[in-house]
């Protein structure tokens, strides 16, 4: 039924009927991108799954600020990027009302670790990074977004993105001293 259709064509259909099938059909097309990207930030597949759940309700709520500047995929990166960040702080007001209480214990259980199927060493090279590079990288490599895109949804200029990139890229090389190949 919606083969064929843009992205935009259907935005638009939800916009002007509130087609939940035309969204639904949005989601199928972008969830998996969604989940990978949260799962590779959070190393948790449940709570990305969650996030990546709650980040389409946002995006069904906030569907009329969607302009159309950009791709629609960047604009629910940026969604799932700002839930991701909202989910971080919460639990790290709740790990230091549990460290209060004296149980340090359980704080350090709950903090994120990356895990990669794909790339077993994955969690050990990005964990050199802080989030921002982190999830900048993630976005790049795992995500396929590219430059103006990661710009769209991290709210900063390409310029800035690249720099973050090649600094990411630099300190996992410095880190592990892994020879650039391109230089010899």
């Amino acid at each position: 039924m919606f083969a064929g259709k843009a992205d935009t064509e259907l935005v638009a259909r939800v916009l002007s009927a509130q087609d939940a099938r035309a969204f639904g059909e949005l989601v199928r097309r972008h969830q998996s991108r969604v989940r990978n990207f949260l799962r590779k930030l959070t190393g948790d597949m449940a709570l990305a799954d969650d996030l990546a759940q709650d980040s389409f309700m946002r995006a069904w709520d906030k569907l009329e600020t969607y302009s159309g500047k950009g791709t629609f995929v960047s604009w629910v990166m940026k969604i799932a990027y700002t839930t991701f960040l909202q989910s971080r702080r919460q639990s790290k007001r709740y790990a230091a009302v549990i460290e209060q209480a004296g149980h340090t214990a359980d704080a350090e259980a709950r903090t994120c670790t990356i895990h990669s199927d794909e790339l077993p060493d994955l969690g050990k090279l990005l964990a050199v990074l802080n989030e921002e590079e982190r999830a900048i990288m993630v976005m790049s490599y795992a995500c396929g977004l590219s430059h103006r895109e990661i710009g769209d949804v991290t709210g900063s200029p390409v310029g800035t993105v690249k720099s973050i990139l090649h600094r990411g890229k630099e300190k996992i090389r410095t880190h592990f001293e892994i020879e650039d190949r391109r230089h010899g």
